[in-house]
């Protein structure tokens, strides 16, 4: 991870500057309990976040930030001139730059499969916004310079990542590519792991899935984590068909989709100013529930109705804790509009002792 002060991003990016982003993690301690509860425990640090997330430009015109009413939240998320993300990518990128075992084992085994030599793991997380910035979010600049790395292809011909990366951030600005892209409320988001070795230059994509990958058969080798479920073999393996190597991490992926869910809650909640959400936008009645909770407070300050729905939120589910971490401008002059990202890290469901840490330590 890069620390403060550390130097400008060499002449090839277009912005010889580092920025900051805030990270705000969410890190489960109990299992899930009942959905409701466990919604309402996830949707309040969500609102917080993107709260947070609003430059103080905007807010200092409705008044202080904490006393702004709620049903006012997704007018000035439209006018502020930052932005909120989610990352679950970012949880497994920091757990393999601190050398976390239970997690850096697994994809050093994983990347084995995909013929990448035995080396201490590295991770490349890579953002794209609708804006068209692209940008590294703690990660050494230097692992994408010119002659750097090399992306295994078909057939583990080497491909230049950093070619690979302009292509998918053309690829992103594409009007299909935005209509897939849901995972923020006003302008991001899109991000892309690497995971491989520095010392080799070589390093192949990855993604974050609850449960086994859907995706088709790929040329290029890929790896899919997943959280490893009873009963089922928490092996690293290769699915032939697909091309790809499953790496299944230890942790409780009920956590992850109770997470998902809530911000697609708080998304929906934004974009109606608070009032109830069509029934084609939450259909589900666990949560449209969890949204009249807060609707019925939408007139109240923010931060009072984060206090008062604590009652209704499973007590314990998680902690909350926030970081800075460093964020380099690549490949294009457009300015990054995302100062926060939220992640959610799970917790490790294995009953030894040290599997249950967390898969990932606060961002610092």
């Amino acid at each position: 991870m890069i620390k403060r002060g550390a130097p400008p991003c060499p002449s090839r990016c277009a912005r010889a500057t580092l920025s900051r982003m805030e990270i705000w993690e969410d890190r489960q301690k109990n299992p899930v309990a009942d959905e409701v509860s466990a919604l309402v425990a996830v949707t309040g640090p969500i609102i917080t976040g993107v709260l947070r997330s609003i430059s103080e430009e905007v807010t200092n015109k409705f008044g202080e930030r904490d006393k702004l009413p709620l049903k006012s939240l997704g007018r000035l998320r439209k006018e502020g001139d930052g932005d909120c993300g989610i990352a679950f990518d970012y949880a497994v990128h920091d757990a393999v730059i601190s050398g976390e075992p239970i997690v850096a084992e697994r994809v050093a085994d994983a990347l084995g499969k995909c013929g990448v030599p035995e080396a201490e793991p590295a991770s490349i997380l890579f953002a794209i916004e609708k804006s068209g910035a692209q940008e590294l979010i703690s990660t050494e600049p230097g692992l994408v310079m010119d002659n750097s790395p090399v992306l295994l292809s078909e057939g583990g011909r080497p491909v230049s990542l950093r070619e690979h990366l302009a292509a998918i951030g053309a690829a992103f600005r594409l009007p299909d590519a935005l209509l897939s892209l849901a995972q923020s409320i006003r302008g991001l988001w899109k991000t892309e792991l690497f995971l491989g070795s520095a010392d080799r230059d070589q390093w192949v994509s990855a993604g974050i899935h609850m449960s086994s990958p859907s995706v088709g058969a790929a040329k290029a080798p890929r790896i899919a984590i997943v959280p490893s479920m009873a009963g089922h073999s928490d092996a690293v393996r290769r699915d032939e068909q697909k091309n790809t190597i499953i790496c299944p991490v230890p942790h409780d992926g009920s956590f992850i989709q109770i997470f998902h869910e809530g911000w697609q809650i708080v998304q929906a909640l934004c974009a109606s100013d608070f009032e109830m959400p069509e029934p084609s936008d939450i259909p589900s009645p666990a949560h449209r529930e969890v949204a009249r909770i807060f609707v019925e407070r939408r007139r109240f300050p923010i931060m009072d109705v984060i206090q008062a729905t604590r009652m209704f939120a499973q007590p314990g589910l998680l902690t909350s804790s926030t970081g800075v971490v460093t964020n380099v401008p690549f490949g294009t002059t457009a300015p990054p509009a995302t100062s926060t990202m939220i992640t959610p890290i799970a917790r490790t469901s294995s009953t030894q002792e040290k599997m249950r840490e967390a898969v990932a330590r606060p961002a610092r």
